[in-house]
């Protein structure tokens, strides 16, 4: 049975998070708490570890992980344009619970899946998540559940639906007590698409309503949010 780490003990959450970090660079999988629900985290510039990942969750490549960085300026870096309505919902929103949908950059030596170019990115606002991204870089992180089951809001949940895939569980608590919690609503993070706006082809898409609501977009970014659609799951 792999390991959960409880780290508000500071004595699990300093080994924890060390064979996290081991486990990340030996490319394999680890669990860690977000500030939505729990993710399962990947090296994001290595095939393997990423395809490890796919394959515990039961997903294919057409269904490719978001990454989460460790700062707004790795932003820069992983995509190619950032609009200005970005660079806005990016300074509202971050750290929380919005990922972007972006062209990625061209320069970017990585195989996340059948992305079309495109790459979805998060700053998750998670002192232990943001511990071990600035350790080891970005990574290719999905919510920790099988495919088609709800995601995990808590380490215990996670473990039980993935089990041996993962190598380390980090036990940061309830995931997504930050937000309220609304019958039928989905806890993960808002997704929105903005690789029309950066191609000068159209406005801002809501792929998935999560915990950035409408409303808050709206505040931010106006009339260069179109009208939304849906899509699959991302911490």
């Amino acid at each position: 049975m792999a390991p959960i780490y409880d780290c508000s003990v500071d004595s699990e959450l300093l080994t924890g998070m060390r064979l996290a970090r081991a486990a990340i660079g030996r490319g394999e999988l680890v669990v860690i708490p977000t500030d939505t629900v729990y993710g399962v985290a990947a090296d994001a510039f290595s095939p393997a570890a990423v395809q490890r990942l796919l394959e515990a969750k039961g997903r294919g490549r057409q269904s490719p992980p978001p990454v989460l960085v460790p700062g707004i300026p790795t932003l820069a870096a992983l995509a190619d344009r950032v609009p200005d309505e970005v660079d806005a919902l990016v300074k509202a929103f971050w750290p929380g619970g919005l990922t972007i949908v972006l062209p990625a950059s061209p320069s970017l030596v990585w195989d996340l899946g059948e992305t079309k170019g495109t790459v979805a990115l998060r700053m998750p606002k998670d002192t232990i998540a943001l511990e071990l991204l600035s350790e080891t870089g970005p990574l290719a992180v999905s919510s920790a559940n099988l495919t088609g089951r709800p995601a995990a809001r808590t380490a215990a949940e996670a473990e039980a639906m993935l089990g041996e895939s993962i190598s380390v569980y980090l036990d940061g608590g309830e995931a997504g007590s930050d937000y309220e919690r609304v019958e039928g609503k989905d806890s993960s993070s808002t997704i929105v698409d903005a690789t029309a706006l950066a191609a000068g082809a159209g406005g801002l898409r809501i792929l998935r309503h999560g915990v950035i609501s409408l409303d808050q977009l709206r505040e931010v970014v106006g009339d260069a949010l179109e009208e939304p659609a849906a899509s699959d799951a991302a911490p």
